[in-house]
């Protein structure tokens, strides 16, 4: 009977020739990948990659981070929390909440006021999602940008540097700049209606700084410039304007902070929103601390819209729950400039 089965070759009946050439292909399939691997890791390199960065009001285009206990993204403090686009009158800004359902609740959640004549679109009774844009037009109204000065703060650091007593003033102060953009309504040249859209630090203020000697009488070795010691662990007093900060100071030193406690409120206060209680930048952070979104301070008052006391208690809490605190989070602000 034929033998109708088919001879396999074994590794032991193999030639000499077919050898090299098992070896050969072995060795192309090697370089294929290593040049392949090398390709990718090339091209990953020169890729640029895109991170989260934190978030500061001094940065009117920033959306990227949401301030809370744990630092969590846009979202805000759940999962639930969802973002909404309103454009008015070609103006945009993001509207965060945790219950919308249609484009009145949006409007509502973002204290947004129709007036009778006011176009929208989509209606007010249509559902909303994240990739809704709610489009308003208000005849006969104007976006307008003003701009503000901030005052700028005097701050006393004591040097060894300098003989007891006396004082040198270290940095002139210099006022920032609050820039505010309202839909104003006119009637026959008149204002007949005017509201914020926008306001935020476009340029923080400059302290004036004051050294104050602590050095002996004799005179103090010559240093180069900029080898004054009297930055170096030293953020000084600095001295309270106007009734929030008073409030600040009186509220912190009472109970059981610091005068430096004070001073880096101020500082990060004053670069944040230009103590502005009603502070808003176009991507819904909110208030003194610019807190994204706004609504995150009614943990510490249901007035947190209006009230400076209840936005800065929350701005204590969360410096001291996310950096321990409020000089930690000064720190922070200084190489980061954001907190």
């Amino acid at each position: 009977m034929a033998n109708h089965r088919r001879e396999v070759p074994t590794l032991k009946s193999l030639s000499k020739r077919q050898w090299m050439k098992i070896v050969s292909a072995f060795v192309a399939l090697g370089m294929l990948s290593g040049a392949g691997l090398a390709s990718r890791h090339f091209y990953e390199s020169q890729r640029p990659i895109s991170q989260v960065t934190t978030y500061s009001a001094t940065d009117s285009n920033a959306l990227a981070v949401s301030r809370g206990t744990d630092r969590e993204d846009l979202r805000g403090m759940s999962a639930d929390t969802s973002y909404v686009r309103v454009t008015i009158n070609g103006r945009s800004r993001m509207v965060l909440g945790t219950d919308f359902t249609d484009v009145k609740s949006v409007l509502e959640a973002g204290d947004i006021t129709l007036e009778p004549n006011d176009t929208v679109s989509p209606s007010l009774s249509t559902k909303v999602n994240e990739s809704t844009v709610i489009s308003i037009s208000r005849a006969g109204a104007d976006l307008e940008t003003s701009d503000a000065d901030i005052a700028f703060n005097t701050v006393r650091k004591e040097t060894a540097d300098l003989p007891k007593g006396q004082e040198k003033v270290e940095t002139e102060g210099k006022a920032g700049v609050m820039e505010t953009t309202s839909l104003v309504t006119k009637v026959g040249g008149k204002i007949v209606s005017s509201n914020i859209f926008a306001s935020y630090v476009k340029t923080a203020p400059v302290d004036k700084v004051i050294l104050v000697g602590t050095g002996s009488t004799a005179p103090a070795p010559s240093t180069s410039a900029g080898s004054s010691n009297s930055g170096s662990g030293n953020i000084g007093t600095t001295t309270p304007v106007g009734e929030m900060q008073q409030w600040a100071h009186d509220t912190l030193l009472s109970s059981g902070h610091s005068e430096a406690d004070f001073t880096a409120t101020v500082y990060i206060i004053s670069h944040e929103s230009g103590w502005r209680v009603n502070a808003m930048n176009p991507s819904g952070a909110y208030g003194l601390p610019q807190s994204l979104p706004g609504s995150k301070m009614s943990t510490a008052g249901a007035d947190w819209q209006t009230n400076y006391q209840t936005q800065l208690k929350w701005f204590w809490g969360y410096c001291n729950s996310r950096y321990g605190s409020i000089q930690g989070a000064y720190a922070y602000w200084q190489t980061h400039h954001n907190y």
